[in-house]
């Protein structure tokens, strides 16, 4: 007898959903018995399936599909399966579907990680050991510099991005993002400042070249997870941002969630976890990205600019929509705040 499992309001189907899954070389064996809707993720869903001597994860769009829902997640299946093997610490890539008919919506399977999301209070040793927290930044450029050194062609991403053209098209195309934003209602404009000041910036002070890679597009605190027992990455989550560029951004972008002394005290921003005492600087970060990649780290502080203003543009699209009703006014105001500190700490630095 099949045991009878929650749809979660259609996310759902159980009988293709089961079919699929004894049709495909998961682990374990038999039809999913167990399941649990796992936290995470604003957009997409997320189950832990089980069935006999296996668990595995179910990753899925929302219900109320967006017009590229399918297509990100094929998208971010590719690329887990492409870094199998890799030393970049990820979730092991089982099977993907493309047939819409199964779940009303494209999805993929892989392995479960075992650890938690550095967000807010941190738990046990990274609470009371300062030599956890000191690790925690050495991992995740670890893993960055990892993910900076993969042959995008050598692993069948050739197409995934993209690249031609890269350092010179991100200004136009983030403000073209930004003012994408005007045509929502009640939204103010040009609400975030200095954006012509640092457009300018990073216009002139265009490195002269860059190597591209794959770029996993947002990764901070809230994207990885470490393992409980010891200060260890247990994996880098949520690609649907991934793409070909420069994976130099990939670092701006952890340097965005850094707190240091000296940072613009704007918006009321604090740290991304707490205790914050322990965490190495910015500068060492730097330097050791640099000695694990090799590359010349001059143009670092370009990267680290882009990635402020990149963020804050993309960031300011959840607040246009709340003006227009359409997010929290509560998760709105808390975005626009951190998008203005993103916009003065990248104009800091421009000076």
């Amino acid at each position: 007898m099949t045991t009878l499992l929650p749809d979660f309001d259609g996310l759902l189907d159980w009988p293709r959903l089961q079919e699929w899954i004894i049709a495909q070389p998961l682990p374990g064996s038999g039809p999913v018995t167990a399941i649990e809707r796992l936290s995470g993720g604003s957009q997409n869903n997320l189950f832990l399936l089980s069935r006999k001597d296996a668990r595995f994860v179910l990753r899925r769009p929302p219900k109320h599909l967006r017009a590229n829902s399918n297509q990100t997640m094929l998208r971010e299946a590719r690329v887990l399966s492409a870094l199998k093997g890799s030393a970049v610490p990820h979730p092991e890539f089982f099977a993907a579907c493309a047939d819409e008919t199964v779940i009303g919506a494209a999805f993929y399977v892989m392995a479960p990680l075992d650890g938690f999301t550095p967000i807010g209070k941190l738990p046990g040793g990274y609470a009371s050991e300062p030599e956890w927290r000191r690790a925690m930044g050495i991992e995740m450029v670890t893993a960055a510099a990892a993910l900076g050194a993969v042959d995008h062609e050598t692993v069948g991403l050739r197409d995934f991005g993209k690249p031609d053209n890269w350092l010179e098209r991100q200004v136009s195309r983030w403000r073209t993002q930004l003012e994408s934003y005007r045509d929502l209602p009640n939204y103010p404009g040009a609400s975030l400042p200095h954006v012509d000041e640092i457009s300018a910036w990073l216009e002139r002070h265009r490195p002269a070249q860059c190597r591209i890679g794959i770029i996993h597009g947002d990764f901070q605190f809230a994207n990885v997870m470490f393992h409980k027992d010891a200060p260890r990455m247990a994996g880098l989550i949520d690609w649907e941002l991934s793409t070909l560029g420069d994976p130099l951004l990939d670092l701006g972008w952890i340097l965005t969630s850094w707190t240091e002394p000296g940072d613009p005290d704007v918006g009321g921003r604090k740290p991304a976890v707490e205790p914050w005492d322990g965490f190495v600087s910015r500068d060492v970060l730097v330097k050791l990205y640099g000695d694990l990649s090799g590359r010349d780290m001059s143009d670092m502080p370009w990267f680290f600019v882009l990635a402020c203003f990149k963020l804050a543009c993309l960031l300011e699209g959840t607040y246009a929509r709340a003006c227009a009703g359409k997010a929290s006014k509560e998760m709105g105001d808390f975005l626009h705040n951190y998008a203005l500190w993103l916009m003065a700490k990248a104009r800091q630095l421009a000076t």
